[in-house]
């Protein structure tokens, strides 16, 4: 398992861009067959964080961190989200959506949180303090769980 690296998009190089293309398509597109926008406004804001671990195939697992103002009163006044979770395929299993979850908490404190959870990986989430709020929902077709990690997680 490869280190974690932490950049804006402004850092990235363009085998960064291509990494993180090619992933999130291979998952969000291929395997799970999302037909809605994937890439967004998000991922080229200079306050998003993305956070991945690599080896030489390129990212293993990716996640980013997003400051959103627009959509605080949505999520209980919280404008900062986790999203994008993503590991490659021969990669799952071995801890890496942990260790990045866990890295990007330590990044941003004890700041409250929110995230919007496939249904499955709830679990996951709970482990580190975040809670489930009120009933699942559809978002690209698949369900999915608003999850809240308040400052006394």
């Amino acid at each position: 398992m490869g280190n974690i690296v932490a950049k804006t998009f402004g850092e990235f190089t363009p085998d960064d861009v291509f990494e993180m293309a090619v992933l999130r398509s291979e998952v969000f597109f291929l395997e799970q067959h999302i037909d809605e926008e994937e890439f967004d406004h998000h991922d080229r804001e200079e306050t998003t964080l993305h956070l991945w671990c690599r080896d030489e195939r390129g990212m293993q697992a990716y996640l980013r961190i997003v400051h959103d103002d627009s959509v605080a009163n949505q999520h209980q006044g919280i404008a900062d989200s986790l999203g994008r979770m993503v590991v490659r395929a021969d990669m799952r299993g071995q801890g890496l959506a942990k260790k990045l979850l866990d890295r990007a908490l330590v990044i941003h404190g004890e700041r409250p949180l929110y995230l919007h959870s496939q249904d499955y990986i709830t679990p996951l989430y709970e482990q580190v303090g975040f809670v489930a709020v009120g009933d699942t929902f559809q978002e690209a077709g698949i369900p999915h769980q608003l999850m809240i990690r308040s400052l006394d997680a």
